[in-house]
């Protein structure tokens, strides 16, 4: 059973209608005593960081201590955002801190016709192995929407550019964080929720 975390930003009907054509179970905890005893945890995410104060002291220790147990989490979008320390989107609110590192504004190029936010499709780089994204194509296209982004740093699975690089995807231990919406990104995105899945066991 996942739990798909509702904290009030995540753009759950997407995610559900993806796990669903994906014959996942997974269900919406309202508190976070029912996070005890999944086989993942899927956080996702759209607009301000802020809204992440809706995951307080007790969701966050639910969600830590999955974590410390081994069980797969998910961040997806401003959900992968807080598995960092912060954002200078709203630089007092703290990120669950599973990651070191903060996000940052990307920048804009009008020469470019780059714009903030980031909207579109992307082509991922792929530096090096991982389970999350195991058996994808370096080059692979999937969707982006944000304005906020982590660096690249040595848990970044997967990269792309606008303006500048930045991470599209991270992975340590039992923690996983995509930046795009692998749920609006075809059989790509359901590729990487298969994966994702299936390391759930």
């Amino acid at each position: 059973m996942i739990a798909l975390i509702d904290y009030g930003a995540g753009n759950l009907t997407s995610v559900k209608k993806a796990l669903t054509a994906l014959d996942a179970k997974f269900m919406v905890p309202s508190a976070p005593e029912e996070c005890a005893g999944v086989s993942g945890l899927i956080v996702p995410g759209v607009g301000h960081f802020s809204a992440t104060t809706a995951l307080g002291a007790p969701w966050r220790q639910a969600i830590g201590s999955a974590v410390e147990s081994g069980t797969p989490l998910l961040g997806i979008c401003v959900g992968m955002q807080w598995l960092f320390e912060g954002s200078e989107e709203a630089p007092d609110v703290p990120g669950l801190g599973v990651l070191p590192g903060r996000c940052r504004l990307l920048q804009g190029d009008a020469d470019r016709r780059l714009k903030i936010p980031h909207v579109g499709w992307n082509a991922l780089e792929l530096p090096r192995t991982s389970r999350l994204l195991a058996g994808l194509a370096s080059g692979a296209y999937v969707y982006f929407t944000h304005s906020f982004a982590a660096p690249v740093t040595p848990d970044c699975v997967a990269s792309t550019t606008h303006t500048d690089s930045f991470a599209a995807a991270v992975e340590r231990d039992s923690v996983f964080g995509v930046q795009f919406h692998p749920e609006k990104s075809g059989d790509a995105g359901l590729h990487i929720l298969r994966n994702y899945l299936e390391l759930c066991g």
